[in-house]
């Protein structure tokens, strides 16, 4: 029996809706779990499946753990205001919204593990990930300097450094903060970065009482 157009619409879109429910439960599952506890069996008895029916959305298992990197900054783009309703950049809450998504990967230990982890393997070009880790750089360095430079136009941020060097400096640092804080829990994530947009602020720079000298 050949399936109609219909049919095939209807069997893509489930397959979809299932991928969706897998990533959602999978981003559960790592940040209560950690990256150890999440292997393919936790994940798949998650949402009711075998392991090898887990692994038919995905090509592999980098692939899947690319996929749920992938979900997480999709739902922290939206839940700490990066992005506008129409899909615009949120110039004005972009320190607080990137501080919220650092202060709530401290709450989720799993899912910084499995970034890091499979950035570095993602090194290798022929790694799943790697697309995936060099646009994102990209896609996150783009948004920075565009805040960035409409900051330092309203002078709240040093114009003396090119927005795009800036946006790779607050990349370097919360990458690497992430290794840090794993190393030592005690180290705050969210304090370190707020004290460099602090210390790029031009308004800052000057010892109190000296703009009445």
């Amino acid at each position: 029996m050949v399936e109609s157009g219909k049919e095939r619409r209807g069997s893509y879109a489930k397959g979809v809706a299932k991928r969706e429910e897998i990533l959602e439960r999978a981003l559960d599952v790592i940040a209560r779990e950690g990256y150890r506890g999440a292997s393919v069996k936790e994940l798949a008895d998650a949402v009711g499946l075998s392991q090898a029916g887990l692994l038919h959305y995905f090509d592999s298992k980098e692939e899947l753990f690319t996929a749920i990197l992938r979900k997480r900054d999709e739902v922290d783009s939206v839940g700490f205001g990066l992005y506008e309703a129409d899909g615009s950049i949120a110039m004005g809450s972009i320190r607080d919204g990137y501080l919220g998504v650092i202060r709530h990967n401290a709450d989720v230990p799993g899912l910084v593990q499995l970034f890091a982890r499979l950035s570095v393997d993602a090194a290798d070009p022929e790694h799943a990930a790697h697309d995936f880790f060099v646009g994102r750089g990209e896609n996150i360095r783009g948004v920075f300097a565009q805040a960035l430079a409409a900051r330092q136009a309203a002078g709240e941020i040093t114009d003396r450094i090119d927005p795009t060097t800036l946006a790779r400096i607050f990349q370097a640092v919360a990458d690497g903060l992430q290794v840090q804080w794993m190393l030592e829990p005690d180290v705050d994530m969210a304090a370190t970065v707020d004290a460099l947009f602090e210390a790029l602020d031009p308004r800052r720079s000057e010892p109190s009482g000296a703009a009445d000298e």
